[in-house]
């Protein structure tokens, strides 16, 4: 499976969970797998899964026999029976013969083809493995717990009970009873039978007389051991069926106190009856110790207490399960697993433990290996406990120790000290956020500040204020928390009973921020600690300057939660990589950011990004962790829930290895600081695993979302229906427990809770029962339940409801009393409703009655009292509208509101508010903010917007809005932040929309978009030469035309076409007012500064991008233009022609340089606009002699296709020109440098593929021929010692070269001396001299084969 590993923690309270074959595999269940562990008495190594079943794994058995003791069985509480082969971890058959779960199994040691298994209702089932046929018996009604086959005859099972019963039966009697052994009075936990037959070894300890006088007919039998929760150990003699032996479990000394007999505890009593020792018996004790019993010794002698030789040894808790190995050398090995989620290794004639295995009892949530301690791995797992292992150790490969004091909650984030070693924070599922010193015993450090939800990300940093003052010039790190309810804590390592600061307060105060922050969700320091980026809900990504956090970026290319930040490393590597930041949301792409301009050169105003530096794509699921390898440059490895982890080769976007080992999704991940081949990783289940990158069979992650995690959703309903079944079925302790995530302990008084539930009924009772109540429902059918009177509900006015049973005579008179007290203009005498004899008219007068009735009834207090009475009996009921209501029938509007809210009826709650509340009242707003949170977590983003409008945040509800990502979401939430004031965020997404508009080539409405944002008028010169450039390629012929494009009229090709530049200028001043007649008032230079700050794509993006960056290079060369720069417009009209070269587009270059030079001479550069470029400064001179270069190299190539279709129009008309054309081409000096270059390239091909052939002559050496191999590495050495100093030498030649011909390089100088070779062979059209200067270029020059084979076909 992989080198080294953590599996996954053996279920708990299950008499056979774990066995051993006869080769020295070991197989464990643990939750419904099995693991499979290769053991010796030195060293364990987890090799395998057995991965299929739907439920938790009950039992597990190895057939022992010569020839099939690689296969083994399964059962699990799903009511399934596997069989496996452990070899190639397959399954070879299932059988579903039990209705209800499985508790007990056991592949019987006699027949190489039974395995017998028990359920919970008592039914047994024999299995044959090679017919596949079942037979089922039914010898009790009781739940069976334990059941084991007998080594010397085939038939005989022993079978133990929760009630304390052991029946033995003959299963080829139809499980014919043969004996009840009656003695225990709690359940049986384990049984063992004798290695040999007979039963008068233990005659001289027997407990009666019958023993002695029975031999021979125990001379036929055999003893049978059993473990209870009772406390005993008990020995049968299975001939007579009588107990022989009664061993009681001595109360050992543990934790420094003895146990107290009187107090009930917790117990799982597992025996083991070792092969060759008929004499000596194993079990467990209380508390995890293990003995060896002496059947033939009394008192104190009898036992020995295994790993008494040193401290520690011993389990600290319970033992479920033990299983022996014989060693070919004699040797005897014992196997147990414990509820201390360890798995022991034990030589059993010396009683010492040989090995500890670690498990895992919860999801690994973190795993990061220490910068300062070499291969110190921490682990933070669901199991509410912290794990480092240092993976170094040579003596022990599972050298780890534990912590778990002052957990108490899941470990979901860890994070070393940067430099001090063994300093180790970590973060919990409820909140708390600690410092573990892990080389001390002292408890951990817990800060007082806690957090609402989960902590997800530590980080040690850089601390900014108010924890930084005082700090100036000082080496110290603050701890930085980020947890679920999106806040970032600064902890003080130092004084963590201080409160802890919230950074939010101080990024508003520096960056003068209004409006509510984005929930955070992830944070990253960049090692050397100047710059800090925060992750956020909606997908962006803030970069912050330390120490004050002023925002230098926003990366705005995610539009997911982001789930994981990571910085390169900063050395052993360029430094151009040093600022590269690799992003992963829960979309399945990861970018990487290079923010080295922003980071070296910090703009004034926060700079938005929208294209990243690469793309890596891939995953399937959403990304959750990431690490940089320390070993390599620019190589990533990212965890994912798609159950895989992929290493990539970020500079090349390439995967290079993809690890599948997993069972469901990733959560954690780490490279090995030592191994450059070595990563860890950790997920949901419940295993670290290491690995190595050089030995996957796959590079890519799969395609499609795995069929486990679909399987697991499926099964999701059905699994737990089968556990609420299962839970009163199975009773007590007997229940199959997965050691469940963030359960670590276990109190008794659940235990007992649990185990006070009632014994099964036998198959059957419940059919009867149903019979039986069904035909009594036919005899007798129930009452019409609508024909009863209903008895009336009690009044809760008794007093003005008796009032109005009196005689009609003085009802009518109310009436008229109260006609009168509403329409008279003063009341009856003597007439006061609400009071005396008319109280009940108080309920039909104004509010003073109704108070006065109320007291006269019980008083209002009383009143109120009952109301929330009411109210309470009502929540119960879960009518809270109704509940509301009454509450505002005594005025409590706050707590109607409060209650309404608490149940998401926020649609109730807040007409309520806005009908009984003043409009400023805070908690409308709340209101308005709580719905719109649910509604966004429901996908409802439009709702949500509404209700984050309602509540006055214009800036959440156009962050909303534009989560859908789709252009008609960007530009409805480009208007709504315009409307509200939100200018910054409004061009932010007009620029968005804008940009995928014309990448689908919707000019039109790319335009109208920008026209709404005055700040954007740079954008729209750039979108209408993209708009001009685009058309005219498309109308050459030389790029394929959208399918649903829209343009201008401007842009429409004209019957005689200036140049492009020309073109530019005329729609510029017609339809946007720019001129170079404009006044100077700084604003072209500051349209020019705003696009030099937008970012370039990938150099392999696709064409649509090519063609927006090739117009933002034109774009600034027509503004160059009319700021008379001649310098900058020749670099911008280089970078506008290299762009679309080096992305292969060899036509549409050639036609842009027709449209920009139309006569051939970059130096005029437009006629109707007289311009003549000339320039002075080496770079800008550099720029016109390549650019120059390249459109006569596009000439060239037109004169020789020419040449093919009529050669002598050719020679006539291009042999005078060939001279003033193609000299450009000719450059010595680029030849020069693209020879070293090529030069350098090919050695650097030699050199990688040397090295994988000695990669691959290591993997695989040769049995023979040791001298040749010899000789021939010696030839390889010199080889490569020469390769590397010519590579050496070629680099330091290029160094001392110009760096203007690095920077602005020609076509290639041979190959277009190539060509003219060709066409003054074949034409005539070059002249001698120009062909004479080729022929020398080439001889000097041409080093490369293609080059020269070419070459020689002119020569000769």
């Amino acid at each position: 499976m992989t080198d080294r590993s953590l599996p996954a923690s053996p279920n708990w309270y299950c008499s056979r969970c774990s066995d051993v074959s006869s080769s020295g595999l070991l197989g464990v269940g643990a939750r419904n797998v099995v693991y499979l562990i290769d053991v010796s008495a030195s060293a364990c190594r987890v090799t395998g899964q057995l991965v299929g079943h739907a439920d938790l794994v009950s039992g597990f058995s190895f057939c022992q026999h010569a020839g099939q003791n690689h296969v083994c069985a399964s059962s699990s509480t799903d009511g399934s029976v596997r069989f496996w082969d452990s070899n190639s971890r397959t399954l070879v058959r299932e059988q579903v013969a039990h209705q209800t779960p499985v508790s007990a199994l056991h592949w019987s040691p006699v027949d190489k083809d039974l395995v017998v298994s028990g359920d919970e209702k008592g039914v047994v089932v024999c299995h044959w493995f090679h017919t596949g046929d079942t037979a089922s018996f039914f010898p009790e009604p009781r739940t069976i717990v334990c059941l084991t086959c007998s080594p010397h005859t085939w038939s005989s099972v022993a079978i133990g009970y929760k009630d304390g019963m052991i029946v033995l039966v003959d299963v080829s009697k139809k499980g014919e009873v043969m004996h009840r052994l009656r003695g225990h009075d709690n359940e049986i936990h384990s049984l063992a039978w004798s290695p040999v037959t007979g039963e008068s070894a233990l005659s001289s300890r027997a407990e009666d007389d019958e023993a002695a006088n029975g031999a021979s007919a125990g001379e036929h039998g055999c003893y049978l051991a059993s473990g209870s929760k009772d406390q005993t150990v008990r020995v049968w003699s299975t001939s007579r069926g009588k107990g022989v032996m009664t061993l009681k479990l001595p109360f050992l000394k543990r934790r420094a106190s003895a146990v107290d007999p009187g107090v009930k505890e917790r117990i799982w009593l597992s025996v083991l009856w070792p092969p060759g020792r008929p004499t000596e018996l194993v079990s467990s004790c209380f508390s995890g110790e293990l003995l060896m019993w002496d059947l033939t010794k009394g008192g104190k002698q009898r036992w020995t207490l295994f790993g008494s030789s040193s401290e520690g040894q011993n389990h600290s808790r319970i033992v479920f399960n033990t299983s022996s190995l014989r060693l070919q050398d004699g040797g005897e090995l014992l196997f147990s697993t414990s509820m201390d989620r360890e798995i022991k290794c034990w030589d059993l004639k010396t009683l010492s433990c040989c090995w500890t295995l670690f498990s895992l009892g919860g999801v690994v949530y973190s795993l990061t290996f220490s910068p300062v301690g070499a291969g110190c791995l921490a682990v933070g797992a669901g199991d509410n406990m912290i794990r480092v292992w240092n993976t170094l150790s040579s003596q022990n490969k599972y050298d780890i120790r534990t912590f778990w004091q002052g957990v108490k909650s899941k470990v979901t984030a860890l994070a070393w000290h940067p430099q001090k070693e063994g300093t180790l924070s970590f973060g919990t599922e409820d909140g708390k956020v600690g410092i573990y010193e892990v080389f001390s015993s002292r408890p951990p450090q817990i800060s007082s500040s806690y957090h609402r939800k989960t902590v997800y990300t530590l980080a040690w940093g850089p601390p900014v204020p108010p924890l930084s003052f005082g700090t100036a010039g000082k080496q110290s790190f603050g701890l930085y928390s980020c947890a679920g309810e999106g806040v970032i804590l600064q902890h003080d390592p130092a004084k963590l009973s201080s409160e802890a600061t919230d950074i939010d307060r101080l990024i508003k105060d520096t960056n003068d921020i209004k409006h509510k922050l984005s929930p955070h969700t992830d944070l990253s320091w960049k090692p050397d600690g100047k710059v800090v980026a925060i992750g956020n809900e909606d997908g962006c990504i803030d970069v912050f300057q330390a120490p004050n956090l002023k925002l230098l970026c926003s990366v705005q290319q995610h539009h997911k939660i982001i789930n994981s930040l990571r910085w390169h490393h900063q050395h052993g590597s360029a430094s151009e990589l040093h600022a590269l930041l690799a992003s992963g949301s829960s979309n399945a792409i990861v970018y990487v950011h290079d923010l080295r301009s922003v980071i070296e050169n910090p703009p004034e105003t926060p700079v938005v990004l929208t294209e990243p530096y690469r793309r890596l794509c891939g995953h399937t699921a959403k990304i959750t962790g990431m690490a940089w390898s320390p070993h390599h440059s620019a190589r990533l490895v990212t965890a994912s829930y798609d159950g895989t982890a992929q290493v990539w080769d970020v500079l090349e976007e390439a995967p290079i290895s993809n690890y599948r080992g997993h069972v469901g999704y990733l959560l954690s991940v780490d490279w090995s600081p030592v191994d450059p081949d070595v990563i860890w990783t950790g997920g949901k289940d419940f295993t670290v695993q290491e690995w190595k990158v050089s030995q996957q069979e796959f590079t890519k992650p799969p395609k499609g979302r795995k069929m486990s995690t679909l399987q697991e959703k499926k099964k999701s309903g059905s699994k737990q229906k089968k556990k609420n079944k299962s839970v009163p079925g199975l009773g007590g302790d007997v229940v199959p427990k997965m050691n469940g995530d963030g359960e670590k302990d276990l109190s008794e008084e659940e235990e007992e809770e649990v185990g006070s539930t009632s014994s099964m009924d036998p198959p059957g009772a419940s059919l009867e029962r149903k019979s039986s109540s069904v035909s009594r429902s036919k005899e007798k059918p129930p009452a019409d339940l609508s024909l009863l009177k209903k008895k009336k509900p009690r009044s809760m006015l008794p007093l003005s409801t008796s009032m109005d049973h009196r005689p009609r005579e003085e009802l009518l008179q109310d009436c008229v009393t109260l006609a009168a007290v509403k329409h008279a203009s003063a009341p009856p005498a003597g007439c006061s409703p609400g009071h005396g004899d008319h109280v009940h008219l108080g309920l039909f007068a104004d509010r003073q009655a109704l108070r006065r009735m109320l007291e006269a009834e019980a008083g209002f207090e009383a009143w109120s009292r009952a109301v929330e009475a009411y109210v309470r009996q009502l929540c119960l009921q879960e009518q809270h509208l109704k509940a509301a209501s009454h509450l505002l029938s005594i005025n409590r509007v706050y707590e109607a509101v409060d209650l309404l809210r608490s149940h998401k009826l926020f649609r109730e709650a807040i007409a309520l508010a806005k009908a009984r509340l003043a409009p400023d009242e805070p908690v409308l707003k709340e209101l308005y903010s709580g719905w719109a949170a649910v509604l966004e977590k429901d996908g409802h983003l439009s709702a949500a917007a509404k209700c984050h409008l309602a509540a006055g945040s214009g800036f959440d509800a156009a962050k909303v809005i534009a989560k859908k990502n789709d252009l008609a979401s960007l530009r409805t939430a480009a208007g709504v932040a315009r409307i509200s004031g939100e200018g910054a965020l409004a061009q932010t997404l007009a620029l968005r929309c804008a940009k995928d508009l014309a990448a689908a080539q919707d000019w039109l409405t790319a335009q109208e978009v920008l026209s709404g944002q005055d700040d954007l008028l740079v954008h729209r010169l750039h979108l209408c030469v993209a708009e001009l450039l685009t058309v005219e390629l498309r109308d050459a012929g030389v790029i394929p035309a959208a399918s649903c494009s829209s343009t201008h009229t401007w842009a429409e090709p004209k019957k005689h076409p200036a140049s492009i530049q020309d073109r530019v200028r005329d729609v510029w001043e017609e339809e946007f007012g720019i001129s170079a007649n404009a006044p100077e008032d700084g604003s072209m230079e500051a349209l020019l500064q705003e696009l030099r700050s937008v970012e370039s794509p990938a150099p392999t993006a696709p064409l649509k991008q090519v063609l927006l960056q090739a117009s933002l290079h034109l774009t600034r060369g027509v503004l160059s233009w009319i700021l008379n720069d001649d310098a900058q417009l020749l670099k911008e009209l280089w970078w506008a022609a290299a762009w679309i070269r080096d992305a292969g587009l060899f036509c549409a270059s050639a036609e842009l340089c027709r449209r920009l030079f139309p006569e051939g001479d970059v130096s005029l550069f437009s006629r109707k606009r007289p311009k003549t470029l000339k320039v002075t400064e080496a770079e800008a001179s550099a720029a016109l002699s390549s650019l120059q270069a390249l459109v006569r190299y596009h000439r060239l190539y037109e004169c020789w296709w020419r040449s093919a279709a009529a050669p002598v129009e050719v020679q006539k008309g291009a042999a005078g020109e060939g001279e003033e054309d193609f000299e450009a081409l000719l450059s010595e000096p680029h030849a020069a440098c693209q020879s070293l270059q090529g030069s350098v390239q090919e050695i650097r091909e030699r050199l990688a593929a040397m090295v994988a052939q000695h990669s691959r002559a290591q993997e695989d050496p040769l049995p023979v021929g040791n001298q040749n191999s010899a000789e021939h590495s010696s030839e390889d050495q010199e080889t490569l010692l020469s390769l590397s100093s010519k590579m050496s030498k070629y680099q330091q030649q290029l160094v001392d070269l110009p760096d203007t011909l690095k920077m602005f390089p020609h076509p290639d100088v041979l190959e277009c001396s190539l060509v003219l070779l060709h066409l003054g062979r074949s034409a005539g059209a070059v002249s001698p001299s120009l062909r004479q200067k080729a022929e020398d270029l080439l001889q000097k020059h041409g080093r490369s084969p293609s080059i020269l084979t070419a070459y020689r076909r002119f020569i000769t």
